[in-house]
């Protein structure tokens, strides 16, 4: 069974940690004005399931799609890429 045979994949930060095995993940993606030219930033966010928990707020994650786990979350975090910075 291919794991990740043409699923989209996505990096972003973790703006939420407060559900049971979810996390609220923000996306940003650079986009060129239509009109304008200007170099804008578009975000969106994504509910992704995260079975251990480990992820907190601040962390920079990587999801992927997968089937619906429940209303809101069709996305699965992979993989931990960087640790929050502790001020």
């Amino acid at each position: 069974m291919s794991e990740s045979a043409n699923k989209r994949q996505l990096t972003g930060r973790v703006v939420s940690d407060k559900m049971k095995k979810t996390v609220t993940v923000l996306v940003e993606r650079r986009m060129k004005h239509p009109l304008y030219g200007k170099y804008i930033t578009r975000s969106s966010k994504y509910h992704a399931h995260d079975e251990a928990a480990e992820c907190k707020a601040g962390d920079l994650v990587l999801i992927e799609e997968c089937r619906p786990i429940s209303r809101t979350k069709a996305w699965r975090v992979i993989q931990l890429v960087q640790k929050a910075k502790i001020v």
